[in-house]
């Protein structure tokens, strides 16, 4: 007698593992209610846990991209600092 693998869907996977996330119920407890075992559930716990920076983090930007935001940010700065020499001269005139 052979035995099937059962595969779940990515939602039910999600599901489960936001379930396991909230930690309000046991994996015992979540792996009885969905009728998977405790060890796949911690699986798929781990596994969002650790997908969860790349689903909050920013686009990468390519090197030329960078650079051109750093030296756009340092002509800022550069800017801002001769305004704020400026003011200090006025404001000890004053």
């Amino acid at each position: 007698m052979t035995r099937k693998r059962r595969t779940y869907s990515r939602e039910f996977k999600a599901r489960v593992a936001i379930e396991a996330l909230r930690e309000q119920k046991t994996l015992a407890e979540i792996a009885h209610k969905y009728s998977v075992h405790p060890t796949q559930i911690a699986k798929w716990k781990g596994m969002a846990k650790q997908s969860l920076p790349e689903v909050f983090g920013a686009a990468k930007m390519s090197d030329a991209q960078q650079e051109q935001l750093i030296s756009t940010l340092y002509e800022k700065v550069g800017r801002l600092e001769m305004q704020l020499d400026w003011l200090k001269k006025k404001a000890e005139t004053l």
